[in-house]
């Protein structure tokens, strides 16, 4: 397991910094496309166009972020595969503590003292998880559960594009939480996907989880850089920090065998409990006070 927890932390630091390095370039190329005296960059309810998405994607931090989350993902996924999903992902989950103080350089983000709190928080339930933990699951989920997964991951991303729009420039923690919803379902598909070990490209291509990594995890990159134009870097990465701990945790323990240590079951929880607690509030603190713009 401790390969696991090893690429679960690198995994993190790199999706800790992609996501300063997105929300920069995000920022950059609203401030330059405004400064040109172009439009179209939001739709009628106030989202962003993927015209908007498209040239904030093309910017070279976001280029930078982007190369950054493909080596994040290879460490989540070796670490799907080899640790408990509640403590690997919520592992993964501690790189909003890096976005946080990479956003006081990069962004000239302000930090207040329950900003501080609740990094802190996050950081002491980590310890409890990894204390608490014992084994990951052999598990991998039935067919029904396989095409269930792929069906949940098309209904998820086809219900946060519509209700993106709906909420328009109110939806950053909205589409935060969603790319982390998709983020998990991403863990849980490496975690289920059939053809990895033995290697077998037969059974990848005919396994419905591998459709729905694909449509999960594409889902979640784009939800993510609409939350990143739309409001704080800090505030969005900490909704989809809850998002992808949240679901694939619990999946984990119910659908897939995943442990924790017998008689510190308790100690599990409370870890897990105060995880997402810390997440929340660092989304809810971050989307009260974006952060000034340093582009201009």
């Amino acid at each position: 397991m401790i390969w696991g927890i090893l690429t679960a932390v690198a995994a993190s630091l790199a999706y800790g910094t992609s996501s300063v390095m997105q929300a920069y370039g995000a920022r950059t190329s609203k401030s330059a496309a405004l400064a040109r005296g172009e439009d179209g960059l939001e739709t009628g309810s106030g989202a962003p166009s993927l015209r908007s998405t498209l040239l904030a994607v093309l910017t070279v931090p976001f280029i930078v972020g982007t190369v950054l989350d493909v080596g994040g993902f290879a460490g989540n996924a070796v670490s799907a595969r080899l640790a408990p999903l509640f403590l690997s992902q919520t592992i993964i989950s501690a790189n909003l503590i890096v976005t946080a103080v990479l956003g006081i350089f990069v962004l000239q983000i302000h930090l207040k003292s329950r900003d501080w709190i609740a990094i802190t928080t996050v950081i002491v339930a980590l310890c409890a998880l990894g204390i608490a933990s014992k084994s990951e699951g052999t598990d991998r989920g039935s067919d029904a559960f396989h095409w269930g997964l792929l069906i949940a991951a098309v209904l998820l991303f086809g219900a946060s594009i519509v209700a993106m729009q709906w909420l328009g420039s109110k939806a950053a923690v909205f589409c935060g939480l969603a790319a982390g919803v998709l983020f998990g379902a991403v863990a849980i598909a490496v975690r289920v996907m059939h053809g990895i070990d033995p290697f077998d490209l037969g059974q990848l291509l005919t396994d419905p989880a591998t459709y729905a990594l694909v449509i999960a995890g594409c889902g979640g990159f784009y939800m993510h850089t609409v939350a990143l134009q739309l409001g704080s870097v800090n505030g969005a990465t900490a909704a989809l920090v809850a998002g992808e701990t949240v679901v694939p945790g619990i999946i984990g323990v119910i659908a897939l065998g995943d442990k924790a240590v017998p008689g510190l079951e308790w100690l599990a929880i409370v870890g897990f409990v105060l995880a997402v607690v810390g997440a929340v509030a660092v989304a809810v603190f971050g989307a009260a006070e974006p952060e000034v713009e340093t582009a201009r």
